[in-house]
């Protein structure tokens, strides 16, 4: 008789996993549109991502806190991955607007930093997912049994 193992991720993980992807794309859809009014508008890149930041950052901890893990996460790692990830996209965008400046059309402009807005964000999804389960969202342990307890025989 042949035994089958279970191998990959369970159905909860391919679960926790669509939904942090549809919370990530509301987020997304929200902070590209914000990024792109402010970079077309001739906001400054660096000025258009810290906005587009905000725009994405609320929907996104919202989403994440109360519909893909359920819970409360710990703040302090959350805001140190969101502002690595929004010091990353503005390095990147800016560097981007600096290379872009010899293009004449301004719609071109603002479709390749755009692109390298959304790019960043593309890249870090994969890694702020792992940090969002492992560090901000992660179930508690288990409360450890009394090692003192554990040994002491019991009176019958």
């Amino acid at each position: 008789m042949r035994v089958l193992t279970k191998t990959g991720p369970s159905r909860g993980r391919w679960l926790l996993w669509a939904k942090y992807s549809a919370s990530s794309v509301v987020a997304t859809v929200v902070s590209q549109l914000a990024f792109a009014l402010c970079y077309w508008f001739g906001t400054a890149a660096i000025v258009a991502t810290v906005v587009a930041w905000f725009a994405g950052a609320v929907p996104n901890y919202v989403l994440n806190r109360r519909y893909t893990w359920g819970r409360s996460g710990q703040k302090l790692p959350y805001t140190i991955i969101v502002i690595g990830s929004a010091v990353t996209a503005a390095v990147v965008t800016s560097v981007t607007d600096h290379l872009v400046q010899p293009i004449e059309s301004h719609a071109v402009k603002t479709l390749l930093v755009t692109g390298s807005y959304l790019a960043t964000y593309a890249v870090l999804f994969i890694v702020k997912f792992v940090l969002f389960d492992r560090l901000v969202f992660a179930k508690p342990a288990p409360p450890a049994a009394d090692p003192v307890e554990a040994r002491t025989p019991v009176a019958t």
